[in-house]
């Protein structure tokens, strides 16, 4: 029986996705590739090791072992990498990081550039994600740390704290709301916003919350910065919902006020999360205790 890398790595991806087509773009294969992979392991095993049905795939008994010693061999290749990248000319390591919105725009740079500046052979491969699939991809060990609202059940994951990210309202200096030093997301919902473009992990954040309430809300335009929302509020364009971070920074040149949103939701301890019972790559380590030291 022989698995490579990529087998085991396509493996973990497509259990994680519930899906062959999402697994593999995942693991940066085609699914013609992917396929052909997936039916030599089972080959090669001699035994089943995914159900495939109309939802997607599950992994059979076997697979659930195999998922298992997947997670483990890749660990302690990514140890192994680790450790020679801090010691040897010429080998690189890089720590997978996923995070949310607020944390990749308003924390991340500052916090990650000195630790980076120190690490020279050592590059991050960070993508944005929501907190519940970042939980996700932690537990099946497809990514080193990730960063994550308190709000979400991590069950079987580490935490260390990271940073406070509270969102609030921008409008205009001139509209009546300005005078206003908080107010509720539900006092706003009959107002036309700018948010940011489909896919950022906040906006569906934000919109599900409109969702729970049974209203969608309604966008003029949509951009891709949180600076760009300020500005077009600032124009009267719409309301957007920024961290509060931005806000302070925008204030001033842009013209804008924030109202701070009183609802729960709206105040997001950020937490920095790993997979419980395995101890991180020396690397990773460092940079989990530089992190949560500025919080």
């Amino acid at each position: 029986m022989h698995f490579d890398l990529t087998d085991l790595r396509l493996f973990l991806a497509v259990i994680q996705a519930g899906s062959i087509t999402h697994g593999a773009a995942e693991a940066h294969l085609s699914l013609p590739a992917a396929s052909e992979r997936l039916r030599g392991m089972e080959l090669a095993g001699g035994v089943k090791l995914l159900e495939r049905g109309r939802r997607g795939v599950a992994p059979t008994e076997a697979g659930e072992a195999l998922a298992h010693h997947a997670r483990l061999i890749l660990r302690q290749m990514e140890h192994m990498q680790g450790e020679l990248g801090e010691y040897a000319n010429g080998i690189r390591a890089t720590i997978r990081l996923l995070a949310n919105t607020a944390a990749i725009t308003e924390f991340l740079p500052d916090r990650l550039g000195p630790w980076l500046a120190a690490h020279r052979r050592i590059d991050v491969d960070l993508k944005e994600r929501q907190s519940s699939e970042i939980v996700k991809a932690i537990s099946a060990g497809l990514a080193d740390i990730g960063i994550i609202s308190d709000a979400t059940d991590s069950s079987g994951l580490q935490l260390r704290p990271f940073a406070i990210d509270r969102l609030v309202v921008v409008v205009p200096r001139s509209h009546p709301l300005a005078t206003a030093r908080k107010i509720a997301f539900a006092d706003i919902l009959q107002h036309e916003f700018v948010g940011l473009a489909e896919g950022s992990a906040l906006q569906d954040y934000i919109e599900a919350q409109a969702a729970r309430t049974g209203t969608k809300l309604k966008f003029r335009m949509r951009v891709r910065t949180f600076e760009g929302i300020c500005r077009l509020a600032a124009h009267s364009v719409g309301f957007g919902i920024v961290p509060e971070t931005t806000a302070r920074r925008c204030q001033r040149p842009m013209a804008i006020v924030s109202l701070r949103l009183t609802d729960a939701w709206a105040t997001r301890r950020l937490k920095i999360c790993f997979r419980s019972g395995e101890e991180p790559s020396p690397v990773a380590s460092d940079m989990i205790s530089h992190l949560s030291a500025a919080a």
